[in-house]
């Protein structure tokens, strides 16, 4: 699955989130491990190829607003409207 590829639609998102989530913890939240796993799915080569090393910290602090070093829901969507506004993709 690409970024041109994945499902905009609340279900889809949730689904998609769900499938990363609570693998190595919290059911409903995502760890850094996590994220990057959905990452590379959703964008290949992109955490690989980043020119910052420290990209998916940085990006981990950004998105956990509750500070609990998990990436929750409303956390995730966050990173996908972002993304989305970014593409120009509506």
């Amino acid at each position: 699955m690409s970024s041109s590829n994945f499902d905009l639609a609340p279900k889809g998102l949730k689904e998609l989130f769900l499938k990363h989530a609570g693998k190595s913890g919290k059911k409903d939240s995502m760890d850094k491990g996590e994220l990057k796993a959905l990452l590379h799915e959703l964008f290949p080569g992109l955490l690989e190829n980043a020119k910052d090393p420290e990209a998916l910290d940085k990006l981990m602090r950004a998105l956990d607003h509750n500070n609990d070093c998990e990436v929750d829901f409303d956390e995730f969507v966050v990173l996908i409207t972002a993304v989305v506004n970014a593409s120009g993709r509506r």
